[in-house]
């Protein structure tokens, strides 16, 4: 059934449900190593609260990008429950997952992957498409949306046409169309210059006060690490439980000596 639409984009925040939105329960993922399982996730354990903007902290090979798909129903875990405000992705197949994922997760990638033959406005609107709603539906949502994040007027554009900055903004767009509680960004900035990086940052952190919207951020950036409420860190696999940060937006400083401490 298609929602009503709404002419303005704070009046549609997500509404907050009475689980958190993102639950970890001693999540493990194994691979297969000349016959041995080696663990490449250990034990992960947390909560994303609603309305929460946290940051994964981890360099190169820690275990971040088997954790994210791990948490979006793109792998499924050695052991361990996941549930996504409060539906469990272990209680069914393949197609549930790609349900769940489709309702409930926005997904921001390193390198957009927006289609090249999609206008702008054609590649925000493609989740609503996808959930089976016209986008005529939501245009004034969607038209805020896009005011919102910079792109307004870029809306009959290509991806060829637009800088990085930008592409990374209709993502963040595309991300929210269909108003999902949760967002999953991996890496956002990796692809950006400095600058760029830092406005998208700065953009996600306005989505998450303007639309209420739950982010959750891995990175190898200290410097995206720290725009979190609340900085955890990834070591080999495992959450360093003892060393999160909390109470942020933070200095990237903190972030660097807690990385020190951490020996990372």
């Amino acid at each position: 059934m298609e929602t009503s639409p709404d002419s303005g984009v704070a009046a549609q925040a997500p509404v907050a449900t009475v689980a958190p939105v993102l639950q970890a329960r001693g999540v493990f993922r194994f691979r297969t190593d000349e016959g041995q399982q080696i663990p490449v996730v250990r034990d992960v354990s947390f909560e994303l609260r609603n309305q929460e903007f946290a940051t994964i902290m981890g360099p190169s090979g820690s275990g971040k990008s088997t954790l994210l798909q791990l948490l979006a129903g793109l792998d499924r875990p050695s052991a361990g429950e996941i549930l996504i405000a409060g539906e469990d992705l272990a209680k069914g197949d393949e197609e549930y997952r790609a349900s769940v994922r489709r309702r409930k997760i926005g997904f921001i990638f390193q390198f957009f992957h927006l289609l090249p033959d999609l206008t702008v406005h054609e590649n925000v609107t493609l989740p609503l498409r996808i959930l089976g709603q016209n986008p005529k539906r939501h245009a004034g949502r969607i038209d805020n949306l896009l005011e919102l994040l910079g792109v307004q007027k870029l809306v009959h554009r290509l991806p060829s046409a637009l800088s990085g900055g930008e592409m990374q903004r209709v993502s963040i767009a595309r991300a929210l169309s269909t108003q999902p509680p949760l967002i999953l960004a991996d890496e956002p900035t990796g692809n950006l210059s400095s600058k760029a990086g830092e406005e998208v940052v700065a953009l996600l952190r306005a989505v998450r006060d303007k639309l209420g919207t739950s982010i959750l951020l891995v990175t190898h950036n200290p410097r995206d690490a720290a725009a979190g409420d609340r900085v955890l860190f990834l070591h080999d696999g495992a959450l360093q439980q003892a060393a999160e940060l909390t109470g942020g937006p933070f200095g990237v400083a903190d972030v660097f000596h807690r990385l020190q401490e951490l020996g990372i």
